[in-house]
């Protein structure tokens, strides 16, 4: 198994978990919870690196406790990384352009005017999911843009507290809650069809 030592890139990456569990608001016991990391570890980590090597499955768990991939957060400039902790993604240049370009619905060209921060914190599938309702009688033109753009966003912030939650030991009970609202919304479709 390949380890990652506390000199270089290793502490570097120790550094940078401990201000993501710094950022998450996560106390040790939190973090040790959360990561499924034993609690020794995790004091080493959060107290300038670990005295032995950093193994790729401990980067691993604590990848996911960010909801990060281990790629990401081994690669990823901490000031990126503090963004998508926070819900929040660095912009996409290239997404960014390709909605400044196809947005062609007059209220989605004066949305992304008035509004170029938020614009910027769209991920290249909600920049894709944004453009393909724009077409005549679509739901920017019928519900606005103000509106589809604030439940793109819930569903981004909800999304981030569904990855904590099935990292803990709520996953039994988030499970339930969502077959149930699965299950209700299965029935209402077949009672509309």
């Amino acid at each position: 198994m390949t380890a990652v030592g506390n000199t270089g890139a290793g502490k570097d990456l120790a550094e940078k978990i401990a201000k993501l569990v710094e950022e998450k608001g996560w106390n040790q016991e939190d973090f040790a919870r959360i990561s499924n990391l034993n609690r020794h570890t995790v004091r080493q980590i959060l107290n300038g690196g670990p005295k032995r090597n950093l193994r790729n499955a401990t980067i691993s768990q604590c990848a996911e406790a960010f909801g990060l991939t281990v790629n990401e957060l081994r690669s990823m400039a901490l000031d990126r990384l503090l963004l998508r902790v926070r819900g929040k993604v660095p912009v996409d240049e290239e997404a960014q352009k390709l909605l400044t370009k196809e947005a062609t619905l007059p209220e989605l060209v004066v949305w992304l005017e008035r509004n170029p921060r938020k614009a910027a914190e769209l991920r290249a599938d909600e920049v894709h999911e944004l453009l393909t309702m724009q077409h005549a009688g679509g739901p920017l033109e019928r519900l606005g843009v103000d509106h589809c753009v604030e439940l793109i966003e819930r569903r981004r912030a909800l999304m981030c507290r569904v990855k904590v939650i099935a990292a803990t030991q709520y996953l039994d009970l988030l499970e339930q809650v969502v077959d149930l609202a699965y299950e209700k919304i299965s029935v209402g479709k077949l009672k509309t069809n």
